[in-house]
């Protein structure tokens, strides 16, 4: 794609041709000093960002527009921008504009929502009701666990799980919702075009095939760790809740569940011992006002409560007939074997569950999760589980 020079009046470098709307929206996104708010503004104050571009230094000046702007916007480098035009033409890859449809309304919703989004995936994931779920980068192995089982549960149940990619507590959760055959949308720090942290290649594969990755920074961005909290009023602001499974008074997910109350949604924060100081954040974000939550349960019932006429759609629902009930039967059969090597209020480990059944712990773990949100297991002191009688 080559942008040719137009005849102005003033000298300026080549310009993209008058139907490449979407070039100039990337200019802009790439002038100095231009964060969401001014992005907005100059928008208002334009209309477009080919009126801001086209506009006389006069007009600039009339606006307020600072000298290294105005120096910018008769010189914007064109070839970056024609290089995010090339990205956004391969398979799977979108650019979004927030005056599009397909732009998340409730991310429009928030005081400062991005002016473009990348995305790779499938791209009506991010208007789907959605839960995100944060956490440490350094959990404890129960941690993990748990947030695996909540984004299992609630990915099951329709919600798409949203979170960062980042170790620990996001990785568990997107891994909970895909192991669920469910969607998880991954908000990154960087460009799309690098995955951080590099070890999450794999896991950034999967998700691109089963769910959706999203930035708001041109794809050859690099780690720039400023970015990251940046990122987290999207992961926010997308979803209806944000849950905290494990943090310090000092992490970062504090900051995404803090965002997310200025932007009028629901934070939860599952308790832990008071000798935890990975449960010291979820403290004092119950403190603040964030609602307990012991189970996943208590989440779609809050959710429902906030939210009623929120109603996710059921995964699995373009299954054909026949392709749904052998998956019913399938599931129906692995829970029936589940629950035959445990005895009516005796209780037994996860780890002898593995044993006699002969499935994973992974498994085992999110299949008493829901068993026990039926009401038909009880979890008890030690980690152990029993069956509750009829």
């Amino acid at each position: 794609m080559n942008f040719s020079p137009p005849a102005r009046a003033e000298s300026s470098p080549a310009t993209p041709p008058d139907n490449d709307e979407l070039a100039y929206w990337l200019a802009l996104l790439r002038a100095p000093r231009v964060g969401s708010v001014t992005f907005a503004r100059l928008l208002e104050d334009f209309n477009s960002p080919r009126q801001l571009f086209n506009a006389s230094a006069a007009q600039w000046q009339a606006q307020g527009l600072n000298a290294k702007l105005q120096a910018y916007l008769r010189t914007p480098d064109w070839v970056e921008v024609e290089q995010d035009l090339a990205w956004s033409a391969q398979a799977g890859h979108q650019i979004l504009t927030w005056n599009q449809a397909a732009y998340p309304a409730r991310l429009k919703e928030i005081h400062d929502p991005p002016p473009l989004l990348f995305v790779q995936g499938k791209i009506e994931l991010l208007s789907m009701p959605q839960i995100a779920i944060v956490g440490s980068r350094n959990p404890s192995q129960n941690g993990e666990e748990t947030a695996q089982e909540f984004a299992h549960y609630l990915a099951a149940a329709g919600w798409v799980i949203t979170s960062g990619m980042a170790l620990g507590i996001d990785a568990a959760s997107h891994r909970g919702a895909l192991a669920s055959t469910g969607y998880t949308i991954a908000v990154a720090g960087t460009g799309l075009n690098n995955v951080y942290p590099s070890k999450h290649q794999a896991l950034a594969e999967q998700i691109r095939t089963q769910g959706a990755l999203v930035s708001e920074f041109p794809p050859d961005t690099p780690v720039r760790h400023v970015h990251f909290p940046r990122r987290n009023r999207i992961i926010s602001g997308m979803s209806l809740g944000t849950l905290v499974v494990e943090a310090t008074l000092r992490s970062g997910s504090l900051i995404t569940a803090r965002q997310a109350t200025e932007q009028g949604r629901e934070v939860f924060a599952i308790p832990g011992s008071i000798h935890n100081p990975l449960a010291k954040g979820c403290h004092a974000l119950i403190k603040e006002g964030a609602k307990l939550v012991e189970s996943a349960q208590d989440i779609l019932e809050e959710l429902h409560t906030f939210s009623p006429g929120i109603v996710p759609p059921q995964i699995g629902n373009n299954l054909s007939p026949t392709q749904h009930a052998a998956q019913k039967d399938r599931l129906d059969e692995d829970y029936s074997h589940l629950c035959k090597h445990m005895s009516i209020g005796e209780p037994i480990s996860i780890d002898s569950l593995v044993e006699r059944c002969g499935l994973t712990a992974e498994a085992v773990s999110s299949m008493l999760l829901i068993l026990e949100l039926r009401g038909l297991v009880n979890s008890l002191p030690g980690g152990n589980y029993a069956r509750v009688g009829n």
